[in-house]
C-alpha cells in the first residue's frame, strides 16, 4: 500500500497536473499552427514559386523524387512555433515582478527577553 500512496501523491502534485494541461494545450496549439502554416502562410509564400514551375499544390513540388514542398512547410511551421513561443516566454518574463529580497526576520520575543536578561546580568 505504501507504493500506491506514494504514486497518488506523485500524480496529484501540481507539476504533474500542469504538465498534463500543457500537453493538451500544446496539441491544440499544434493544430492551430498547422492550419495557419498550411492554409495561410505557405500558400502566400509559395504561390509565386508554384506558378513559376506550373505546380498547383505544395505536395507536387518534387525534384529528383525528393518532395521538398512538405519539407518547406515543416520548416515554416517550426519557425512560426519557435517565434510564438519566444514571444510568449518574453511576455511571461516581463510580467514577472522581481521580488525584493525580504529582510531577515528580527529576533523573536523570546530572544528579546533573553537579551534583556543577559544585559541585566551584565550590569
Amino acid at each position: 500500500m505504501g507504493m500506491l500512496k506514494e504514486f497518488k501523491e506523485f500524480a496529484t502534485k501540481g507539476n504533474v497536473v500542469d504538465l498534463a494541461v500543457a500537453v493538451v494545450i500544446g496539441a491544440a496549439f499544434a493544430a492551430i499552427i498547422s492550419s495557419l502554416v498550411d492554409d495561410v502562410i505557405t500558400p502566400l509564400l509559395l504561390t509565386p514559386a508554384l506558378k513559376a514551375i506550373d505546380a498547383q499544390d505544395i505536395d507536387k513540388l518534387v525534384w529528383n523524387n525528393v518532395k521538398y514542398g512538405r519539407f518547406l512547410s515543416a520548416i515554416i511551421k517550426f519557425i512560426v512555433v519557435a517565434f510564438i513561443l519566444f514571444l510568449l516566454i518574453k511576455a511571461i518574463n516581463s510580467m514577472k515582478k522581481k521580488e525584493a529580497p525580504t529582510p531577515p526576520p528580527g529576533p523573536s520575543t523570546t530572544d528579546k527577553l533573553l537579551m534583556e536578561i543577559r544585559d541585566a546580568l551584565k550590569k
